[in-house]
């Protein structure tokens, strides 16, 4: 991706994406990386209705590790972003997390709107491996599917 195609991406971000990805951009490489671990940290609880359920939420198949996720569109229109993922996969759940606190509170075509390499925005393609950049868009593949499904439905 060219710098202007990335640019005009990056513009198109939703204010709480576009702030993660200027908080990680004005690090340096190995920097970035520490603050990936600090978002797993920050991984927001499943509320009880998923922790009881878990059923309720979806594989993330591109992930090696057992990571599940559901977003959901309330009777506003705005999406709530669930996901689990282990402790020993630091990594990975700090995707989730980036992606629970940056999608949850935007409007449902908000999310759809997010450009599909999100995840290449942040910096990272020298700290982590592909594999886990793919599991972090796999993530948001699925998001933007589970709306637009709970949209149809509507």
């Amino acid at each position: 991706m060219s710098t202007t195609e990335t640019t005009t991406a990056a513009a198109r971000l939703p204010e709480q994406l576009a702030e993660i990805r200027e908080d990680f951009l004005a690090l340096g490489e190995r920097d970035r990386l520490q603050l990936l671990l600090e978002f797993a940290g920050e991984l927001p609880a499943l509320p009880a209705r998923y922790a009881d359920a878990p059923e309720k939420l979806e594989r993330v198949h591109e992930c090696q590790s057992p990571v599940f996720a559901f977003a959901e569109v309330d009777g506003d229109g705005v999406v709530h972003f669930h996901a689990t993922a282990p402790a020993e996969a630091p990594t990975t759940r700090g995707f989730a997390s980036i992606l629970a606190q940056g999608l949850t509170g935007l409007t449902a075509q908000q999310v759809l709107d997010v450009p599909e390499d999100f995840p290449l925005m942040l910096g990272l393609t020298n700290a982590v491996s592909l594999l886990r950049l793919n599991g972090m868009a796999g993530m948001l593949t699925r998001a933007k599917r589970q709306v637009r499904e709970q949209l149809a439905a509507a």
